[in-house]
């Protein structure tokens, strides 16, 4: 997709590794300029910049809480200061919270809901005025398995990613007026770096393994650019058919 997004802007949230790093590697080498946001300055920070900037992109790194709707509104005119526009957002936030629903605290049940939704809505409504000046955009909600698929000790990640689901559809009717299409990711297991250990029965994906970023990676290109213009609303499961077949 060499040069696909050329001239183009692109805002990751929760960008320091794993997907989003990813994903920030790969529109830096379609061409974008891209914007790199992430809670705290995390060690991956500044391998995660300089893969970025090695495939030739300008960029920048926004540094603050998302639940937090001043910080949004400093990060998205910090970017459009610099770039001028934003074409393409992804939030790709995320924390977890894994414990039984009973043994939840407000605090940890709140936690999820804040970053990922929350969050979404913050830098949703943040950013989509300066894609509508510019005559249009994408917006990508990472979502995953949990808000979809029952799997216990996991409520507060499942009631958000639900949420961020049904905001999707929202925001496709709204939007579309505006050229800007609207969509959810759900990717399942992939191969990242995790905080802790991580178990998986393979069986239950047909394709028997997990997914690579790059696949994932794949279908939000696919969404952001000329190809994906008229698909809107919709919830991509990338899992190898795991989603399917449970």
């Amino acid at each position: 997709m060499s040069g696909a997004f050329e001239g183009k802007v692109v805002l990751i949230t929760g960008g320091a590794r794993n997907l989003g790093r990813a994903l920030g590697v790969a529109f830096a080498a379609a061409g974008a300029s891209v914007a790199v946001n992430a809670r705290s300055q995390r060690p991956e920070l500044p391998e995660t910049i300089a893969a970025i900037e090695a495939e030739g992109a300008k960029t920048i790194l926004c540094l603050g809480d998302i639940t937090d709707r001043t910080i949004v509104d400093d990060m998205v005119a910090k970017i459009v200061d610099r770039f001028g526009r934003i074409d393409v957002l992804i939030n790709n936030a995320v924390t977890h919270a894994t414990k039984p629903f009973l043994d939840l605290s407000f605090e940890e049940w709140n936690g999820p809901v804040k970053v990922t939704l929350q969050g979404a809505f913050h830098c949703t409504q943040a950013v989509a005025p300066v894609m509508i000046k510019s005559g249009g955009g994408s917006i990508i909600n990472m979502g995953g398995l949990f808000g979809h698929m029952p799997i216990p000790n996991r409520a507060p990640t499942a009631a958000a990613k639900a949420g961020l689901a049904g905001l999707t559809r929202a925001l496709a009717v709204e939007f579309a007026a505006h050229n800007i299409n609207v969509n959810y990711v759900a990717p399942g297991p992939a191969n990242t770096i995790r905080n802790g250990p991580f178990s998986f029965d393979m069986t239950r994906i047909p394709f028997g393994r997990f997914a690579e970023p790059a696949e994932i990676v794949s279908t939000v290109m696919m969404l952001c650019g000329r190809d994906g213009r008229f698909v809107t609303g919709q919830t991509i499961h990338v899992n190898g058919g795991l989603y399917m077949n449970n």
